[in-house]
């Protein structure tokens, strides 16, 4: 009997010590989520381990699996051996309109806590966005409002989720001194609403809210956004945006003008300046545009030049004339009208002068020049009919001798 009952007491023992330490399993399951958007949250007590041991697992499966009596469901992982308290399920492509259940445990050194659930269905408990974009275009003393739907994890409308999808706009006038108005509201299934009817050139505000009544889903207002109406313009707004339009083509068709006729004139100058060059400078450049400087062109060279002849000064002569008595007397000479005997220039090699010629025009020159000098020596002129275009120098009459030079 005491070895029945020493025997019953030690396995109440070990079942007990056993008991306590087992880990507790999470608690306050929640899913955190936004259109398509999941996110599975839990606590743990902080005292039965140290904080950076624990590690977390989670799992998923469609909760008609768990139904089935004839095999164990199968059971997919999210998390695997997290030391996070969450766990972001929004890549696994969870059904909409499906029933899921996630389960989670605790582990520490290779002891594990029991599993916790949490049933999630996303049509249900899936909180519903605010629409993605809110565009204001004034039309006149209307407003256009162009709202975007709700997107879901893969840039889809959530309108593929919820056909009966609708917004709720709510719309104010802002005050000048800043103290907030009554806002009216309006509810519309379209894309693009038109707020009709309302005060020109005011300052309206538009916020927009996404709603689904089947579930009783609303999301939250998106910022507001403000902007001013139009109106009728005035007449006299119109003449002055007109004559300053006017103006302002005038000067820039002055301007365009001012800047040709400028440009026109600086080319002009540069090209074709009204002053021309002198004549002996203009045959610098020719007329095949080259960048050398030339004095003729080549075609011109020969017809404007002629050859030159360089040639060393003549020689001095000497011409020594004896005296009249020894001197025999010539045939042939008539005498002149003064009763002297006049010689021939055919006699200069018998007279012993030399000459180096010339022309009858130097010589009718020269009895010019001789005329009008008055009378002169006839021996003197003799010589000079001899030896035309040759200089003479008169003597005196005791020396006989006569110097001419070229």
């Amino acid at each position: 009997m005491s070895a029945a009952f020493y025997v019953c007491f030690l396995l109440w023992f070990i079942q007990t010590n056993t008991a306590g330490a087992q880990l507790p399993p999470p608690h306050n399951l929640n899913v955190i989520s936004m259109n398509t958007n999941y996110t599975l949250i839990w606590d743990w007590d902080q005292g039965s381990a140290e904080s950076g041991d624990v590690n977390f697992t989670t799992h998923y499966v469609a909760k008609f699996m768990l139904k089935s009596k004839k095999k164990s469901p199968n059971w997919n992982t999210g998390c695997e051996t997290t030391s996070r308290r969450s766990c972001d399920l929004t890549n696994k492509n969870l059904f909409y309109l499906g029933i899921y259940v996630f389960r989670v445990r605790a582990s520490v050194n290779g002891t594990d806590s029991d599993w916790a659930t949490k049933d999630f269905c996303p049509d249900e408990e899936a909180a519903l966005g605010p629409p993605s974009k809110v565009a204001l275009s004034p039309e006149g003393r209307n407003l256009d409002i162009v709202i975007s739907d709700p997107l879901s994890s893969t840039n889809r409308s959530m309108r593929e989720h919820h056909e009966d999808l609708y917004f709720q706009i709510q719309y104010w006038e802002r005050p000048a001194d800043g103290q907030a108005l009554r806002g009216h509201f309006l509810s519309s299934k379209k894309r693009v609403v038109t707020l009709s009817n309302l005060q020109a050139w005011t300052w309206y505000c538009v916020s927009v809210q996404s709603r689904y009544d089947f579930y009783n889903k609303s999301s939250s207002f998106t910022p507001p956004q403000c902007t001013q109406t139009e109106g009728t313009v005035p007449w006299w707004e119109i003449v002055l945006y007109f004559l300053l339009s006017l103006v302002i083509c005038f000067l820039v068709v002055l301007l365009f003008i001012y800047g040709f006729f400028w440009c026109f004139k600086k080319l002009k100058a540069t090209f074709y300046p009204s002053v021309q060059l002198p004549t002996p400078f203009q045959y610098l450049y020719d007329s095949s545009g080259s960048d050398i400087p030339r004095l003729l062109p080549e075609s011109d060279s020969e017809l404007l030049c002629d050859k030159v002849t360089v040639c060393p000064a003549p020689p001095l002569l000497e011409i020594h004339s004896p005296p009249p008595e020894f001197l025999p007397e010539p045939t042939g000479l008539e005498p002149d009208s003064s009763g002297k005997h006049s010689r021939s220039s055919s006699g200069s090699g018998d007279s012993g002068m030399y000459s180096t010629g010339g022309g009858s025009s130097n010589l009718r020159q020269q009895h010019s020049g001789q005329d009008s000098q008055g009378p002169l020596d006839s021996e003197q002129v003799k010589m000079q009919d001899m030896a035309p275009g040759l200089k003479t120098h008169l003597l005196a009459a005791d020396e006989g001798i006569v110097d001419m030079c070229v």
